[in-house]
């Protein structure tokens, strides 16, 4: 079995810069670090991660764990954790825990029992783990209150204020809202930004205008549904991300109206799809691989230096017009 001791001496190097270019080649020259991975292949080289486990109390992998792996906002923040994690000699492990606390505590018990190194956590809770001094844990795209974990995620409340100015600077008076669970920091942001919005123009908040939907295509054209059913007067929706308001369209449409000389609509998130809805949907750009590589950095951060403070880091959101939102229209029912 060949060693790291022979790869230093056939590469002319010390054990320690063979060690980091195997594990943190990032922090290796080009040069030594092409030449050392020339030997190792030469040699046939294989680490022995258990050992190098025992020694370094280091699995190189971490947890992300996410709400629903369906949602395609999630593919983008999970690329951006990849690239970091891959950059610094990082494994991912995704966890879909489909909001079940069961599912979760089974993640975070993989930190304690030295299966993973850390956890970055894609919702607004954070599982026990029973570790000593500071806990391994970073949260993405949602926040959570507790000053001690470190978190990553845009001003809600800003950016969807923005999204309702934007409305009411086209003549949106009548503007809905499809809320998301009331369970979520961000979605309890989102709704404030558009009442802060709504009473900025003098526009008085109308609690008919507001139904509640679970961030699915399906919450969202129910929600619309019910609103057209119930009789509600507007000319503008704005939902609580971009699956909604693909939802909200499609409810729209079904029922003759047109997007957007008849009804405005505005989405949040900017996923992939939202530019290929017909017409292209107006909605708050969130910087999604951003917040991804961010995430992974402070969790690299922690785990190299427990003592390094907590931060709250706020990333820009911004608004990205396309078809689905013009000057103010009859609203459903007219004609």
């Amino acid at each position: 079995m060949r060693t790291v001791k022979e790869i230093a001496a056939i590469a002319n190097v010390s054990v320690a810069t063979v060690s980091r270019a195997l594990q943190r080649p990032e922090v290796v020259s080009e040069e030594t670090r092409r030449r050392i991975h020339e030997v190792v292949k030469r040699l046939g080289y294989t680490p022995n991660a258990m050992a190098r486990n025992l020694r370094t109390a280091r699995t190189r992998l971490v947890v992300a764990l996410l709400p629903d792996i369906a949602n395609p906002f999630f593919s983008e923040v999970i690329r951006g954790i990849e690239q970091v994690a891959y950059e610094n000699g990082y494994s991912v492990l995704l966890g879909e825990t489909q909001s079940s606390l069961v599912r979760e505590q089974s993640y975070a018990d993989m930190v304690a029992a030295r299966q993973a190194d850390g956890i970055i956590t894609m919702f607004h809770r954070v599982p026990p783990i029973p570790v000593e001094g500071r806990l391994p844990v970073v949260n993405a795209c949602e926040y959570v209150k507790d000053s001690s974990i470190s978190s990553v995620y845009v001003d809600n409340v800003a950016a969807a204020s923005a999204a309702v100015d934007y409305l009411v600077t086209l003549g949106h008076r009548d503007i809905a809202f499809v809320a998301g669970p009331a369970t979520s920091p961000i979605c309890v942001d989102r709704e404030q930004g558009y009442r802060l919005a709504l009473q900025r123009a003098d526009i008085p908040a109308n609690p008919a205008l507001v139904a509640v939907g679970d961030f699915s295509i399906e919450a969202g054209e129910r929600a619309v549904e019910l609103l057209l059913s119930q009789g509600q007067s507007f000319s503008a929706v704005f939902c609580s991300n971009d699956e909604m308001a693909i939802g909200a369209m499609r409810a729209l449409l079904s029922r003759g109206l047109r997007i957007p000389e008849d009804v405005s609509v505005v989405g949040f998130d900017d996923i992939r799809f939202s530019r290929y809805t017909s017409p292209a949907l107006t909605t708050v750009s969130q910087p999604k691989t951003a917040l991804g590589r961010e995430a992974m950095t402070m969790l690299i951060e922690i785990l190299n230096d427990p003592e390094v403070p907590p931060r709250k880091r706020v990333l820009s959101a911004e608004l990205v017009v396309r078809g689905s939102t013009g000057p103010r229209g009859r609203g459903p029912g007219a004609r």
